[in-house]
């Protein structure tokens, strides 16, 4: 069964930081491009940053300097660094691995995680 479980989210204080986790079942994670998005309530779900499956990374300008993006093929999974948190980075965290993504387009990946709450509050 194929499934992509993300872990590591939770409530931190502004300039904080968190490590989200992206373990995949039942397909390696290594043949995929990997992104991680973001939506806040009442907002649309957004790209935040991307792996290619030859290890090219790329961030939106507005994580640029503050999320790091690694995978683990031995571990079979991907992680997102965030530091520096801000307020505004407050959202439901998801990852999702697409064979032919292309770049941040949602509609290009094919398999999505159930999403982890991520919550910058003092």
């Amino acid at each position: 069964q194929v499934q992509l479980v993300e872990s590591g989210g939770g409530l931190v204080q502004p300039g904080g930081s968190l490590r989200l986790s992206c373990a995949a079942s039942g397909f390696k994670l290594e043949d995929f491009a990997i992104g991680w998005f973001r939506q806040a309530p009442g907002k649309e779900r957004e790209g935040v940053a991307r792996i290619s499956r030859r290890d090219i990374t790329y961030n939106t300008d507005s994580v640029k300097g503050r999320f790091t993006i690694s995978r683990d093929n031995a571990k079979n999974t991907v992680y997102l660094q965030m530091n520096g948190l801000k307020p505004e980075d407050t959202a439901v965290y998801y990852c999702a691995a697409g064979r032919y993504a292309l770049g941040l387009r949602i509609g290009s990946y094919d398999y999505w995680g159930q999403g982890t709450q991520v919550t910058v509050s003092s």
